[in-house]
């Protein structure tokens, strides 16, 4: 479960959508009797149906995809941008510095897709989503060659049943604080810049 006082927690479903769209690169956990296992793939959001789905695969070579049974639990986790916030910006001295963020958990139930088929549906929706000039060479590719390099991948489908969102965005200080935060992050580095843009979608200020 994701700590998220209440003043933290996002409502907005849609904005929870849109960060695992702008953020793929998930980290993937799946608790076993030892220890959890742990790998870091890119995810594709299927968000027009319900419930939500989530498309991608993982090295054959990697043993996590072995401990994975059609219908066992997924964790994914999304790290959106995140920036340090110094007191300094803040309207009282008796303040202490803090850390601003958006994440995105996720739980679900895994398909797993050890067929050609499937595997090229996966392939080509994570290639049109990343790399859409790439699909014609792909197509063009041998047929040996692509079912070669994909005998080499374990493709799954994780059909989402809990979305946590967390967007620590400051909502917890007074408007003249918020917005010198929110002024300090878009002056700052791209991570900053995607905070105050969540800020905006959020009427933080």
């Amino acid at each position: 479960m994701l700590y998220t006082p209440a003043h933290f927690a996002l409502r907005q479903r849609e904005l929870a959508g849109a960060l695992m769209r702008a953020h793929p690169f998930a980290t993937l956990i799946t608790q076993t009797a030892e220890e959890p296992f742990v790998t870091h793939a890119p995810l594709l959001l299927d968000d027009r149906i319900d419930p939500w789905q989530l498309h991608g695969h993982v090295a054959r070579a990697n043993p996590h995809w072995q401990s994975w049974r059609d219908g066992d639990p997924l964790f994914a986790i999304f790290h959106g941008g995140d920036a340090y916030v110094s007191p300094s910006l803040y309207s009282v001295r008796k303040a202490v510095p803090t850390w601003n963020y958006a994440v995105v958990h996720v739980r679900g139930t895994i398909a797993i897709k050890h067929d050609s088929e499937g595997k090229e549906e996966v392939l080509k929706a994570l290639i049109d989503t990343h790399d859409a000039p790439y699909r014609e060479q792909w197509n063009e590719l041998d047929l040996a060659f692509r079912e070669g390099m994909k005998e080499g991948i374990v493709a799954f489908t994780l059909t989402i049943d809990r979305v946590e969102a967390k967007f620590k965005l400051s909502q917890n200080r007074p408007l003249d604080d918020r917005e010198r935060v929110r002024n300090t992050m878009l002056a700052g580095g791209d991570k900053g810049r995607e905070l105050a843009a969540w800020m905006r979608q959020l009427n933080a200020d």
